[in-house]
């Protein structure tokens, strides 16, 4: 199943971006190298093929198709939202310091009194 769906995400993929034309081109141009070889020589048949003045019937809907997209494509118009009532909101985040709240400038944990003597140890007694 996950393979069926991999392969359909390629084609839809493949079909998004025009692909299908260029698949469907190259199969008219195989069948036009095809057809042209069985009356003339192979350098006359490959300039038949790619010269334009010869198009087959797929080649002129390959044409018509990727021209009917284009149109498509440029008829869509695409306007910028109205942005002069608007405002922006700019959340800054600060995190805190591990120094404290006043930072490197930490005032509050600086002690001005001598600590007392340490505790007797309990062992030692």
């Amino acid at each position: 199943m996950v393979r069926v769906a991999k392969w359909l995400l390629v084609i839809a993929l493949s079909v998004s971006i025009g692909a299908h034309w260029a698949i469907l081109q190259t199969a008219a141009w195989c069948g036009m190298a095809i057809t042209y070889s069985q009356n003339s020589s192979i350098c006359e048949r490959l300039s038949k093929t790619f010269d334009g003045k010869h198009p087959c019937k797929m080649c002129k809907m390959v044409s018509e198709g990727t021209k009917s997209e284009k149109q498509d494509a440029t008829q869509l118009k695409v306007t910028k939202p109205d942005t002069s009532n608007t405002f922006e909101l700019i959340v800054l985040f600060i995190p805190p310091l591990k120094q404290g709240f006043f930072g490197y400038l930490n005032i509050y944990s600086t002690r001005s009194e001598e600590p007392s003597t340490p505790p007797p140890n309990p062992s030692l007694v």
